[in-house]
């Protein structure tokens, strides 16, 4: 298992541009089971849960690091949190930006905690999404 503490800070390529457009913050709204009224309409904002959404398409680069070996069928989603400068608009064209800011292994698995920037291609700063993936190797690679 080569994942360790070295790994700590480092960051992906951002993500290609997403349009945020008012048909996925409905389907997305309607996918959660939530009517708020400022999820649809002419100017509609998304659902604090939608940033999700954009920060899974940065995983890509982590699982796609050949130094981590890490498979997302090994990988369990174990923690999730937001910390918003601003909602989600339709219309933003977002990027996302992860970097590696913890990792703890012991044995044949590891806490590894993401942090996924999420931007306007305009650099205004939207989210950034914090998870923390629980990663576990077969035991003759641990």
């Amino acid at each position: 298992m080569p994942i360790s503490d070295a790994q700590v800070g480092r960051a992906y390529p951002a993500t290609a541009p997403y349009l945020v457009s008012r048909e996925k913050i409905a389907e997305f709204a309607d996918a959660v089971g939530d009517a708020n009224p400022a999820y649809r309409g002419s100017a509609p904002i998304a659902p604090p849960t939608f940033a999700a959404v954009l920060a899974a398409r940065a995983w890509d680069g982590l699982f796609a690091d050949p130094e981590l070996d890490m498979k997302l069928a090994q990988t369990i989603h174990a923690d999730q949190s937001f910390r918003w400068t601003r909602p989600l608009r339709a219309g933003d064209e977002v990027t996302a930006t992860l970097r590696i800011d913890k990792l703890r292994a012991r044995g044949a698995s590891a806490f590894v905690t993401v942090a996924v920037t999420l931007a306007t291609t305009d650099s205004e700063a939207i989210c950034e999404a914090v998870s923390t993936l629980l990663h576990t190797w077969p035991k003759e690679d641990a």
